[in-house]
């Protein structure tokens, strides 16, 4: 798994450099401003709703433990709100890049074909049917990982509300975003080679450390705003198609 980890990881740089030497610029900035913007309404929108529904909750529990007056347990109450804070902006994130990748399904196929057809010196000629094929096993991805990674996250929003527990929530729930939008970008090659969904789980479930390291590139692009939001997403489709040939390369 660290190995796999390792090589998502050194994908970026590569798919940096591959971005530059064949020019595919107008394919990353264009998707790129379209998903900063979505990205920011979003946020605004939803850091509000959040920020109100924590401070209701901590009004209520601070005002229950007054009775207690432990000044231990308010600064407990507290620090479980920020972790709250930071799962339920994580679920912000979970669902908005399922729509992104359902909206964009199109443009990621059609890089992760483009790359694909660098790499192997072929050209796959356009089909719409086949086109069609990807956007429809893009979206139904999509779905599924939305549908699991929702359970997952529920169950440790529950477990997050827990004092002193709940304070290692967050790192999990990153784990599992990594983890699926990385599934979502290896499964565009897993398409290309004829690999059923059934198929691709599997693999993909062998090689947890590329889904996991491409999604964790992802989410550190955002630290870097802007400029890193516009660039994470088709940085991520193109990292993901060069990750699969260098692992089996190594394999």
């Amino acid at each position: 798994m660290l190995k796999d980890f390792i090589i998502a990881l050194q994908a970026y740089r590569k798919a940096h450099l591959f971005i530059q030497k064949y020019k595919l610029w107008k394919w990353i900035i264009l998707p790129g401003l379209f998903y900063c913007i979505l990205f920011l309404v979003g946020m605004y929108f939803f850091g509000n709703t959040a920020n109100s529904f924590i401070e209701w909750l901590k009004g209520f529990l601070i005002n229950s433990l007054n009775k207690v007056n432990s000044s231990f347990l308010n600064f407990v109450v507290t620090l479980s709100g920020i972790m709250i804070w930071v799962i339920l902006m994580l679920l912000y994130f979970s669902f908005f890049k399922y729509f992104f990748l359902i909206v964009g399904s199109p443009i990621f196929a059609y890089l992760s074909e483009k790359t694909a057809s660098i790499i192997e010196g072929k050209d796959y000629p356009f089909n719409f049917s086949q086109i069609l094929k990807d956007i429809v096993r893009g979206i139904r991805i999509s779905l599924r990982n939305a549908l699991w990674q929702t359970v997952y996250l529920f169950s440790i929003l529950i477990i997050g509300m827990i004092p002193l527990v709940g304070w290692f929530v967050p790192v999990l729930a990153l784990l599992i975003e990594c983890y699926y939008y990385g599934f979502s970008m290896l499964d565009y090659s897993m398409e290309r080679n004829k690999k059923s969904v059934f198929e691709s789980v599997n693999y993909i479930g062998v090689h947890k450390g590329l889904a996991i390291g491409n999604g964790f590139v992802f989410y550190t692009m955002h630290l870097l705003p802007v400029i890193g939001w516009v660039l994470a997403p088709a940085y991520a489709v193109i990292a993901a198609t060069l990750s699969i040939y260098d692992l089996k390369e190594k394999s």
